[in-house]
């Protein structure tokens, strides 16, 4: 539930911690994980693990860290990886697989931002004299610059197979591979079974203060150890933060239906309002485009929190509301009528 003064429907990551799950941190066994005897760690890394269907998983601070040391396992330096255009590697990661392993970006568009396995067949280079080749190939499940849309089963299986007929490993980011399971019916190990390594997040909607997992084959995960501390990312008395996390796997999953069902609430609310399109909703995420010249996300942003509700800048012409389990059914209805009086003068 949202606090009176505002609803939050910047992120899924502004959740806090249920009185539940703090009560599971108030009580986790720690040891030091940088040494690798803190227990509750195992024991989420273990839970991960089976729930992907990999033989082991690595606990991260971030998820971003975590897909910079998969990139960083999967591709040699030098080398190139196939992203979509709008994916969180390439907008949001802040150049660092140049930056930490010396790995260059190849951004291809792709309708709606999903992409096609025609579309990295054709961007796959072999490297030559003359010309990079590629490393790996990553794909984001659910792909969040789209508005959260879930990349179907049988176009993941196809593109791993044009990867794995070329010898290239597959990342899969699936920061919110949680929502895509949900939405879409298929387990996250079926969706992991395509990729070689496959980062999940606990802090967006499962709603953990922090943490990530990479998930792969035990040889990867033993690299991505290394390469987690070379980053800065070892940790002490983790186990405190993995408590949280094998809270919420408990008791957060199935909630994620609700998210997405307020998400449809809040577009089904808002569409039609004059001077905005909306992105139907596949999960947690609606994503509102301006098309009134000289109204921009900033200023849409600045009217809607005078009556209290706050959204996220996506783009200049495109703002993002993410549901979450602090936000309720009233919390909607709300930021749906602040939304209709913020549009009231383009009317």
């Amino acid at each position: 539930m949202s606090d009176a003064a505002q609803v939050d429907l910047r992120s899924d990551t502004v959740t806090r911690p249920t009185k539940a799950m703090r009560e599971a941190i108030a009580g986790a066994i720690v040891g030091d994980d940088a040494l690798g005897d803190d227990p509750t760690v195992h024991a989420l890394e273990a839970r991960v693990a089976d729930i992907l269907g990999k033989e082991a998983a690595l606990f991260f601070p971030t998820g971003t860290m975590a897909n910079e040391a998969a990139l960083a396992v999967l591709a040699a330096p030098g080398s190139e990886v196939i992203v979509e255009a709008t994916a969180h590697f390439f907008d949001w990661e802040m150049g660092a697989p140049a930056v930490l392993s010396g790995l260059q970006l190849r951004p291809i568009a792709a309708p709606g931002g999903l992409l096609t396995p025609d579309l990295v067949e054709d961007a796959l280079r072999p490297g030559a004299l003359l010309q990079i080749g590629t490393g790996a190939v990553s794909v984001e499940n659910t792909h969040n610059a789209s508005g959260g849309r879930v990349l179907p089963l049988e176009t993941l299986r196809a593109i791993r197979d044009v990867a794995s007929r070329n010898g290239v490993p597959l990342h899969l980011d699936g920061a919110r591979l949680w929502n895509a399971s949900i939405a879409s019916g298929v387990s996250e190990a079926d969706f992991a079974a395509c990729a070689d390594t496959v980062m999940v997040a606990l802090s967006k909607g499962l709603g953990c203060p922090v943490g990530s997992l990479l998930a792969g084959r035990a040889p990867a995960m033993r690299a991505a150890r290394a390469v987690r501390r070379r980053f800065g990312g070892a940790m002490r008395q983790a186990g405190i933060l993995a408590a949280a996390g094998l809270y919420a796997l408990d008791h957060h999953r199935d909630r994620l239906a609700d998210d997405h069902r307020r998400a449809a609430r809040l577009a089904d609310a808002i569409r039609g309002l004059p001077g905005i399109d909306i992105v139907p909703p596949e999960t947690n995420m609606v994503m509102i485009d301006l098309r009134r010249p000289g109204f921009d996300a900033s200023e849409f942003i600045a009217r809607l929190a005078r009556f209290g509700v706050l959204l996220s800048p996506f783009t200049r012409t495109r703002v993002r509301a993410v549901t979450h389990l602090d936000v309720s059914d009233a919390d909607i209805d709300r930021a749906a009528d602040a939304i209709t009086a913020a549009l009231a003068p383009l009317a």
